[in-house]
């Protein structure tokens, strides 16, 4: 395969190139799970290239540390100097090529600047894209300049990548004010006749701003909190502790850290109690000074506190010298600091426009779905047309880490049910734009509570009962869709699946066409993608209700881009097998067929039948879904919980769901057990089912009817 790479590079110090490295490796991600990432130079003062290190986190590539750089700079430099720099690039490029025999796509970051070192220039790391045969995409700075100072830079950008003929494949001009954005969009227009795409990146402070994780990892300081997450909060400015305590307190903002000796106990105690007062701004972390003896019996008591709130740190240099070095750590992406990589993701998805990069690469889409490929293309579909879900457990850590990465990505709009004053006290997460109601305090109650009172008059509930039900975050947020106050529920991680669905089935009810709501859980293995149902809700369906169930996860699969292959699952296949348990799944084929003689749907069959095809030429010879089937449904939930389970424990495939099929409006339970990845996943699941009920879904194959 001819290979068309990205070297993504700074034009000049400074530039952040890793913002938009970082929204090129995630688009790469969608279409492609054999990805490479290469540095040319890395810095030998550090223990492990951050970027290296954040990119193998991330995407959980498995290739050495060592694969992923050419050469260390001291290794440069003395190349250098004895006047090799071809063997420089040599080694540059013998190690370049290892690593992408072994990948589809590469993206190369190119060297950084620091001090005034000649190599760390725009014209080496052109000559190494170059040689590489990379696509260069270099990044101009915009942080601290006027228009006609971004406009010069550019001009001289132009220069050097004429003088070495780079193949260019766009530049994007990263950190401008928003004053300049619009002036610059008309000067470099994104896709001009004649050159290369120019995008404008505006400005994001908190991108510039170091967080506690980097301080931690640039100062190798001790870490004395438990929870690793505190080391993601963004130090805004930092504080010297000197004072006493009524004047230090007079003088904390949000965001601080605060420096201060280890033996000023005073200080560390009025940190904690300023932090759980409502009265005094959140600090980020604190930062401790010289040697912790000073203050055992402090450390004994933060020792014994199982929660701090904010990051401990601690050094042992004096206040002064610690003062002047945190004032040098520079703001980096870390594997863990998940807001911050949000945020850059957020910022730069919505200033590039990937399908021209794509075209520009020349790249199509690969025939195997992989996890990540699923992922990422559900999340742009999901962006595409911008959903309300309500999230009821919005007292959850874990529900809010999931909002927050939703949030800054853009994917969709977000309402949290629970205590307000507790809900913005949680976790110090950026939220801002977010929607948070209090069921028991909103004004919406009372209108809720009507509706749901004549919902179930014949049930005999009166407005007093439907007021007091309304209290519940369920019922709540169920009253929401179903008023069109939001188009999508995710709840789960604190509450049962009954708890969650039980108003759906009250309030929603299912869509004309089918008896029965039930669930599908999509299997992400290694290099495909497959549904199966029903994993989650019904424990015996008769014949007629696995038919519909069938019907619903055919359609469901359609839904995100799957096209439908039905097994109905029984513990034999075709006629071979007598009993009640095979009689139900064929006679369940039988209705499927009559409702939907345009699916393409079998059974009885075993798995084995199902998936294998050497299995199903033996078993069932000249089927459309032996041997190929990608929705599989199971006769009841003791064996499809169980088999999902296993697929998912023995194999390492990730499980998305349940997701709830057959309802008017879309609703999705969790797992209490779930993880913030998992809640994405789920939320991002549900905004494409809201998509749904509200557009025609062009059927992937032309005997498929739409869904809607």
């Amino acid at each position: 395969m001819n290979q068309k790479n990205i070297y993504v590079t700074g034009a000049e110090q400074g530039s952040g190139k890793s913002i938009i490295m970082l929204a090129m490796m995630d688009m790469l991600s969608g279409y492609s799970d054999n990805l490479g990432f290469f540095r040319p130079i890395i810095n030998t003062n550090e223990e492990h290239d951050e970027l290296i290190q954040l990119i193998k986190h991330r995407y959980h590539f498995e290739f050495p540390y060592e694969a992923m750089y050419g050469c260390q700079i001291e290794e440069a430099k003395q190349l250098l100097e004895s006047g090799q720099y071809n063997e420089l690039l040599n080694r540059i490029l013998v190690k370049y090529r290892l690593l992408a025999e072994q990948c589809e796509y590469v993206l190369c970051v190119g060297s950084d600047y620091r001090g005034d070192e000649s190599i760390f220039e725009f014209d080496f790391n052109a000559e190494v894209a170059n040689n590489l045969g990379c696509l260069i995409m270099p990044v101009v700075q915009g942080l601290g300049r006027d228009s006609s100072q971004i406009v010069d830079a550019m001009n001289r950008l132009k220069l050097a990548v004429s003088e070495f003929d780079c193949d260019l494949l766009a530049c994007v001009i990263n950190g401008v004010s928003e004053q300049q954005v619009d002036t610059l969009a008309m000067r470099f227009n994104h896709q001009p006749k004649n050159g290369f795409p120019v995008y404008i990146v505006p400005v994001e402070p908190s991108l510039y701003k170091p967080s506690i994780g980097n301080i931690a990892r640039q100062l190798s300081t001790v870490i004395l909190s438990s929870d690793l997450a505190l080391l993601n909060r963004q130090v805004n400015q930092y504080k010297v502790a000197a004072m006493q305590v009524p004047d230090f307190l007079a003088h904390l903002e949000e965001g601080d850290l605060v420096i201060t000796p280890s033996d000023r106990a005073d200080i560390i105690l009025a940190c904690m109690m300023a932090y759980s007062s409502n009265k005094y701004p959140k600090i980020a972390g604190l930062l401790l000074t010289g040697n912790l003896l000073a203050a055992e019996q402090v450390m004994i008591l933060l020792a014994e506190t199982n929660e701090l709130p904010f990051a401990v740190l601690s050094l042992e240099q004096d206040t002064f010298n610690t003062a002047m070095k945190v004032k040098e750590v520079r703001a980096q992406f870390y594997s863990q600091d998940e807001q911050k990589v949000a945020t850059a993701l957020g910022l730069v998805e919505s200033s590039l426009d990937f399908s021209l990069l794509r075209k520009r690469l020349d790249a199509q889409h690969p025939e195997k779905v992989t996890p990540l490929i699923f992922e990422y293309e559900q999340i742009q579909r999901a962006k595409s047309n911008i959903q309300h879900i309500v999230l009821p457990e919005g007292c959850e850590d874990r529900i809010l880490r999931a909002a927050e990465i939703l949030l800054l990505r853009g994917v969709v709009k977000i309402t949290l049910l629970g205590e307000v004053d507790s809900i913005e006290k949680k976790l110090g997460l950026s939220l801002a734009e977010v929607q948070i109601i209090d069921p028991l305090t909103s004004e919406l109650r009372e209108l809720y509570a009507e509706e749901y009172a004549t919902l179930r008059k014949e049930k005999g509930v009166t407005y007093d009962m439907a007021y007091d039900t309304l209290s519940d975050v369920s019922y709540f947020g169920t009253m929401m869709i179903h008023l069109g106050h939001a188009d999508g529920m995710v709840s789960g991680a604190a509450h049962t699946t009954q708890h969650t669905i039980r108003p759906a089935f009250q309030i929603i009810k299912t869509k004309p066409d089918t008896s029965i709501v039930s669930s599908v859980f999509f299997m992400c293995l290694e290099d495909r993608v497959l549904v199966y149902g029903d994993c989650a809700v019904n424990p015996n369906p008769n014949a007629q209700e696995l038919a519909d169930i069938a019907i619903s996860a055919a359609k469901t699969a359609q839904m995100f881009n799957i096209s439908p292959r039905v097994a109905m699952l029984s513990y034999s296949t075709g006629e071979s097998g007598k009993g009640a348990a095979v009689d139900k799944v064929r006679e369940a084929v039988s209705l499927a067929k009559q409702a939907h003689p345009e699916l393409k749907l079998e059974g009885p069959m075993q798995y084995d039948a199902a998936v294998d095809a050497a299995v199903a030429k033996t078993k069932l010879p000249n089927s459309e879904v032996a041997g190929h089937a990608n929705v599989f449904i199971f006769p009841d939930l003791n064996t499809g919980n169980n088999t999902y389970k296993a697929v998912q424990r023995s194999s390492g495939a990730i499980a998305i769901g349940p997701i709830l099929q057959g309802l008017n409006k879309p609703v999705n339970d969790l797992s209490r057990g779930c993880t913030v990845a998992d809640i994405v996943n789920t939320v991002v699941m549900t905004a494409i089912q809201a998509q749904a009920e509200c557009e025609v879904v062009e059927p992937l194959e032309r005997n498929f009817e739409p869904v809607c």
